[in-house]
């Protein structure tokens, strides 16, 4: 996907100003596949970065040694090794006061599941639950797993893609095994369903201009407000109306904590035209102001307009 991987050493990027660092994944060629595995050292001093970022990959962690705590977007998560980590493009995460953090990270871009396009929507669930502590019997098998990913990717040897490609098949297939990791979608109602999160989850990149509402989201899947409200009920047990409020919502938050956007700024990202309506709509569905949380939650650090951030 054009503009998800660069070569060594290009910096971080901001999309548009003052928001959170974007993380691209580095590839040693221009005709590299889009694949990175190895230890915490290996991969780079970004794969423990302290700054909140985004990512244009999928990350999954097997923490094996550490301690401190992994943030995802307002979750916090103290280290207790073994754990496993999947984080998404979109996410906002950084790790903070690690100290002997170990492990293997492995990345890749959406490109790379061409061959199998059911795992995007399998990611996405994952990422809705992106940290789980692993007994003993599957932490064992997931290192293993782990290690010949990065030992093939090491190696480069011929077919190694389709090798790869493999290998992370059956990671994505067992991490979804595990208890609490994802809810299974119900039918016909699941797969509209997720449509619809697919579409919500894409919609940050164009600032909500086409689903800000269930008609333009039913509009966009191609089916009536009313069936896509039927389909997400039954797949969710919620309506697609609270649904959308709550990822604009966790957006506005991601923004509030990670960035030095202006309140009118972050109103603007999330797709509302008037500032003192967006504060609103903040108010109730947290129940504090958006400045109010911003101080509560003042974890920021310098955007890429000031004088950056390590990249």
């Amino acid at each position: 996907m054009r503009g998800t991987t660069v070569l060594p050493g290009t910096p971080c990027a901001a999309p548009r100003a003052g928001d959170p660092p974007v993380h691209r994944l580095e590839v040693r060629l221009p005709d590299e596949v889009p694949f990175a595995a190895g230890t915490f050292d290996a991969v780079g001093p970004l794969s423990r970065a302290a700054f909140p970022h985004r990512h244009t990959f999928y990350e999954v962690v097997h923490v094996t040694a550490g301690t401190g705590t992994h943030v995802v977007d307002l979750a916090r998560w103290e280290l207790r090794p073994p754990h496993l980590a999947v984080i998404v493009p979109g996410q906002v995460h950084h790790w903070e006061d690690v100290r002997d953090l170990d492990g293997t990270v492995v990345l890749f871009t959406e490109d790379f599941l061409l061959d199998h396009p059911g795992d995007r929507e399998l990611l996405r669930r994952l990422g809705e639950r992106p940290w789980l502590t692993l007994d003993a019997p599957t932490h064992a098998r997931t290192a293993r797993l782990m290690a010949e990913l990065a030992e093939e990717y090491g190696h480069g040897a011929a077919g190694f893609a389709t090798v790869l490609r493999s290998l992370l098949r059956v990671l994505l297939v067992r991490t979804a095994r595990l208890p609490g990791a994802v809810e299974p979608p119900a039918g016909r109602a699941g797969a509209v369903a997720e449509e619809f999160a697919r579409l919500v989850a894409r919609a940050g990149a164009d600032r909500w201009a086409a689903a800000r509402s269930v008609r333009e989201c039913a509009g966009r899947i191609g089916v009536t407000p009313g069936h896509l409200t039927e389909a997400v009920r039954a797949a969710t047990g919620r309506t697609p109306g609270a649904l959308l409020r709550e990822a604009r919502t966790r957006e506005a938050q991601r923004l509030l904590v990670g960035t030095e956007l202006s309140i009118r700024q972050v109103a603007d990202r999330v797709g509302f035209d008037d500032p003192a309506y967006f504060c609103r709509f903040f108010r109730r569905e947290t129940g504090r102001s958006p400045g109010d949380f911003r101080k509560h939650h003042d974890r920021r650090v310098p955007s890429l307009e000031g004088d950056g951030v390590p990249a």
